[in-house]
């Protein structure tokens, strides 16, 4: 990890820049994957799934024996934890509802909006080295909260052609029952275009590489709405001198190992405290069975020494996914943060806490896409409809105002709508 000191800022668009692919290899290939998902369906899935995955599958769709087995094969504590963590995302989510609020704009005029869940929705689940099956609880929660109608969730095999059993026990406590063994971009084409076994989603949701990321980019531009760009992870953690150094090095490794693409940012006004820092990160690495892929990720990363002023102007430019602000003065701070997906303040909350079983969803924009968009919630699960009605009393006092308005931008069709009523 790199230390930079007091980089002028015609270099923090440079320091802000995340891993990534060559863009044209990147995007050539996810389009190629797309064209044959679109075109061949199933027989396109099996192919893909044989050439990424290494397993050839007859059935894509998991069936009821496997989740039933599934379920009987996570390990009693886990599933306790499991079930923990869903009851406080459930506890979270659920305060989210909105009251239906109706509002009179001026004498018989009335508006109000209603929500409406999005129908169908796809999920896609990250497998391989790392199957997230906690992304399971914060994307099936709310949208069983929502009530979608339909949930299609899509997660890569393993070898053996099985899924992970967490991910089928977190799918059948959130009530997922249409599962397929597909991953990739073949599984956001799937979700996008339908195949002959599995679904059309209107909205896709779900964290994944940048294979993924830019599959669910590509298929928005054609009408399937998804939730954002999230792809590989990254946090950003401002400390100050008050900080305890081996709570730091474990907050930055812990995003670290998530892949090599990761990327972790601390920031500190101090060279010392970065470098106390780096010195327990350097120690603790050697303990994670992921250690290689973390010091890749590190390779990718930087500590950088600036001011207070400039480093909090620093992170809402960088717009981090995670931010962990572990400074004595860190809840007057969370007031100046303008860009991230999710805060955690002072020097006993984790980011692994919001991963896994806080209550916040962590699925959350990533590569500086916090500047445009929130995480996922439940309103994310839902659409909402404006209603109006107006009275015979409310179309006297408004029709004058639509009649002005309308005649100035020449549309008479309007104008008659309103006068044929008045008159």
């Amino acid at each position: 990890m790199k230390i930079v000191t007091n980089p002028v800022k015609s270099s923090w668009p440079n320091l802000c820049r995340r891993p990534e692919m060559q863009l044209e290899f990147l995007e050539s290939s996810v389009k190629n994957i797309l064209s044959r998902v679109k075109t061949s369906g199933d027989e396109a899935l099996r192919e893909l799934t044989f050439q990424f995955d290494k397993i050839k599958l007859g059935e894509l769709r998991v069936s009821e024996s496997e989740i039933r087995e599934a379920t009987n094969l996570v390990p009693k504590d886990l599933a306790n934890a499991i079930e923990a963590a869903a009851k406080n995302i459930e506890t979270f989510h659920a305060a989210q509802k909105r009251e239906i609020m109706k509002i009179e704009t001026m004498p018989g005029v009335v508006c109000w909006r209603k929500a409406e869940p999005i129908q169908k929705v796809g999920i896609y689940i990250p497998g391989g080295s790392a199957p997230l099956f906690s992304t399971v609880l914060m994307l099936g929660i709310p949208a069983k909260l929502a009530g979608c109608d339909q949930v299609v969730l899509c997660t890569p095999p393993d070898l053996e052609g099985k899924i992970n059993p967490a991910i089928l026990f977190a799918a059948n406590l959130v009530g997922i029952k249409i599962i397929f063994k597909v991953g990739g971009a073949q599984a956001i084409a799937a979700m996008a275009y339908g195949t002959e076994s599995i679904p059309s989603a209107y909205k896709i949701f779900g964290p994944g590489n940048q294979y993924v990321t830019k599959a669910k980019q590509l298929v928005n531009l054609e009408g399937t709405a998804i939730d954002m760009p999230a792809g590989p992870s990254e946090v950003l953690v401002f400390v100050d001198e008050n900080a305890n150094p081996s709570f730091v090095a474990a907050d930055l490794l812990s995003q670290a190992e998530h892949g090599a693409d990761s990327q972790v940012i601390l920031v500190t006004s101090k060279a010392q405290t970065a470098q106390s820092i780096l010195a327990q990160q350097e120690i603790q690495i050697e303990k994670l069975p992921r250690k290689e892929i973390a010091r890749e990720a590190l390779a990718n990363s930087r500590a950088i020494i600036l001011e207070k002023e400039e480093a909090i102007e620093f992170i809402n430019e960088y717009a981090p996914e995670h931010l962990i602000i572990n400074t004595t003065d860190c809840d007057d701070l969370v007031g100046e943060i303008k860009n991230a997906g999710s805060i955690f303040l002072g020097p006993y909350t984790p980011e692994s806490a919001g991963d896994y079983a806080s209550g916040t969803n962590h699925t959350l924009p990533t590569n500086g896409f916090a500047k445009s968009y929130g995480g996922v919630s439940l309103e994310s699960f839902l659409k909402y409809i404006t209603v109006q009605k107006i009275s015979k009393e409310g179309i006297k006092n408004i029709g004058p105002v639509v009649e002005l308005m309308a005649e100035a931008e020449q549309l008479r069709g309007h104008t008659e709508a309103v006068r044929i009523r008045n008159n």
